[in-house]
Formats: structure tokens, sequence, C-alpha cells
């Protein structure tokens, strides 16, 4: 799974192992090492009690919390990504991406896209 934070907006994109395992157990996660055995935890999470997608932060963790059937959905269908948008209390919002993640149509060295998902342009890009 990747994460890319800036400023209010935070984008996760799934490779389609993560994909089937959130729509399979409800829950998929990764983690970054920091010295000091420290680590800051990323969870993307399925459930039925919440109605939008949202996002928190706890004790190094942050969850994005999905709706059940819109996840149901997105794993299910050529559907591409998941958005939305949390007020926060200061009265800014948080825009949330949850992505499918594609092949690169360019092959870049060092990079494994064996559980990625086929890129939607590849029959008509040039490589």
């Amino acid at each position: 799974m990747k994460l890319r934070i800036r400023d209010n907006s935070i984008r996760l994109r799934l490779t389609q192992g993560e994909v089937d395992t959130l729509h399979t157990n409800g829950v998929v996660s990764a983690r970054t090492g920091f010295p000091g055995a420290r680590e800051f935890q990323y969870v993307v999470e399925s459930s039925p009690a919440v109605v939008k997608p949202g996002a928190f932060l706890s004790d190094c963790v942050m969850t994005v919390r999905l709706p059940e059937m819109t996840v149901l959905t997105w794993a299910t269908t050529e559907q591409v990504s998941i958005k939305g948008e949390q007020l926060l209390q200061d009265g800014e919002s948080v825009r949330i991406l949850v992505e499918k993640d594609f092949n690169c149509l360019a092959p870049r060295e060092g990079e494994d896209e064996s559980d990625m998902f086929p890129h939607p342009g590849a029959d008509s890009a040039a490589c």
C-alpha cells in the first residue's frame, strides 16, 4: 500500500491483493519503521457503521474508514477510486482518496508491479 500525504489530502493506493484483503477481511495495513523502535502505521478499514470516508489519527496510527458497501462495489467492479471529504473542527477539511494501484505505462527499474492492477491505458500507450 502506498501513502501520500500533502497538506490536508490523504491518498492511498492499494494493490490487487490489498483490495482483496480489504474486501474479504475488512482491513489492510502497512507500517514504516523509525529509529528508536518507533513506527507509523496506516490502516484502511471497511465498516458497516460508516456512511462516508473518514480519517482518524491515534497513537501513531492513521486509520481511513470506508463504508462497507462502497468497498464491496469498488472491489468487485472497474471503479478506480473512493473519494471523500471530512470536515475538521477548525472549519477546514481533509480530502481522502483511496485508489487501485495500476502498473506504470513505462517500466521503472527496481519496482515490483506483479500485484498491481493492469493499467487501463496500457493497450493504447506506446511503451
